[in-house]
């Protein structure tokens, strides 16, 4: 019964539009009074859920991301898209979804990559003939791409809870992040079909193209040097965020010379507050998990679909529709910790790899930051554009419906999550 009521509290709290990390907070006080627990468990489980090694690498890979900003990376990426591909027919859209691509292997965030990105790449492509409303959706969307494609903190923070490889997960990730990018373009193309306003950008020239690259060239070394760096065995998921960071500041101090001493201040508290909110919501969220199980609804809620026979088919569809529900209300860290205990037993009844599961799940919470009510990347693309957030929900629709045909092929096809890791081991 108390583990009911811990869940009805959370969702009411959450339906009420109470912030994700003070529901879970207080529901999980609850939780503790209604089992007869003392009050003194609470800080001692939320320490030891993030004093995990492996966390580590959440703050550092957002203050890359931060210094990445800072450092000018993002402008010269897009430039340099924008002199590959940008004089093709519907360009800029391509430009949009590649530029984000690259930004993910960066930053690891969805919002921080529509933030780092929106404000140049929407006006550009409202000043080229696109629909502001369009543009805004495809950089929301395409936004997205930052928790699939490694490093991703979501692949850490369920690495965490799944104990499985962060490494295998990150080249799990790469494969179905590029789907979901191709997805989005085609989608992008689609609606923009019949716009007779849009301009081409003229072909850019073999030195201008050199030009660019050479410019861009240390923000496109970004993700060989953490990414080769892990699968070279040179070191691991954690201390690559840690390299990155030392390499963005390298960049950005000597190279670009577009951060200055007096910026660190600034660029660390942003960095510290991004990581505060990630790190309460893993710490409340823990507790909330512990009570789950100590309460056995999370046994009895696996039992239950176990129960029920479903083949490996319909299973897999189930759980996609409850992270696709569920990315409508939770960032994915909350949706982890409440749904991958109870839903992991059956993943492993089932015979489903746990890397296979952890992309997937991850494919679905990328596609529940453009679904509203709590869709991260919609209120930042507005915020950015000024448009009403009710027009965007119109406008992000063929995203979602895209993102979900992606969705399909990396559920049921195995092999394209599992592809890289398996040629990576």
């Amino acid at each position: 019964m108390s583990g009911i009521i811990l869940l009805g509290v959370f969702f009411t709290l959450v339906f009420l539009n109470v912030p994700i990390a003070v529901s879970l907070g207080l529901s999980s006080l609850i939780g503790l009074y209604l089992g007869d627990f003392s009050f003194a468990m609470f800080p001692s489980i939320m320490y030891t859920a993030i004093g995990k090694f492996a966390l580590l690498a959440i703050p550092f890979f957002i203050l890359a991301g931060v210094i990445m900003e800072y450092a000018g990376i993002s402008t010269r990426l897009i430039r340099f898209a924008s002199v590959c591909v940008g004089h093709r027919k519907s360009g800029l859209i391509s430009v949009v979804v590649i530029v984000a691509c690259f930004f993910a292997a960066i930053s690891g965030s969805g919002p921080a990559t529509v933030a780092a990105l929106g404000s140049v790449l929407i006006p550009a492509m409202v000043k080229a003939g696109y629909d502001k409303g369009m543009a805004t959706a495809l950089m929301s969307a395409s936004g997205g791409i930052g928790i699939i494609i490694p490093p991703s903190i979501a692949f850490v923070v369920y690495a965490s809870i799944a104990d499985v490889s962060v490494s295998a997960l990150f080249s799990g990730g790469i494969v179905p992040g590029i789907l979901v990018g191709i997805a989005y373009v085609l989608a992008a193309v689609y609606v923009s079909r019949g716009n007779a306003n849009i301009v081409r950008q003229p072909k850019a020239s073999p030195g201008e193209w050199w030009a660019a690259f050479k410019d861009a060239l240390w923000g496109l070394m970004t993700p060989v040097i953490i990414l080769g760096g892990i699968y070279g065995g040179i070191f691991t998921p954690t201390e690559a965020a840690g390299v990155s960071v030392v390499y963005g500041l390298f960049v950005g101090l000597f190279i670009y010379k577009e951060i200055r001493l007096r910026d660190l201040w600034t660029l660390f508290v942003d960095a510290a507050i991004s990581s505060g909110v990630v790190m309460f919501i893993i710490a409340a969220a823990s507790v909330f998990a512990w009570l789950l199980a100590t309460s056995h609804i999370a046994s009895d809620i696996s039992s239950a679909m176990l129960g029920l026979g479903f083949n490996k088919i319909a299973l897999l569809l189930i759980v996609n529709v409850i992270f696709l529900i569920a990315g409508c209300f939770l960032d994915a860290n909350s949706a982890y910790y409440i749904l991958i205990p109870i839903l992991m037993p059956v993943v492993t009844a089932m015979k489903i790899d746990p890397v296979h599961f952890g992309v997937f799940v991850t494919v679905n919470m990328a596609i529940g930051l453009i679904t509203p009510p709590v869709g991260i990347n919609l209120y930042v693309g507005c915020n950015i554009a000024k448009l009403p957030v009710a027009e965007i929900c119109r406008k992000i629709v063929p995203f979602v419906v895209a993102g979900v045909l992606a969705l399909l092929l990396i559920t049921y096809i195995p092999q394209i999550t599992m592809f890289l890791p398996g040629i990576l081991k």
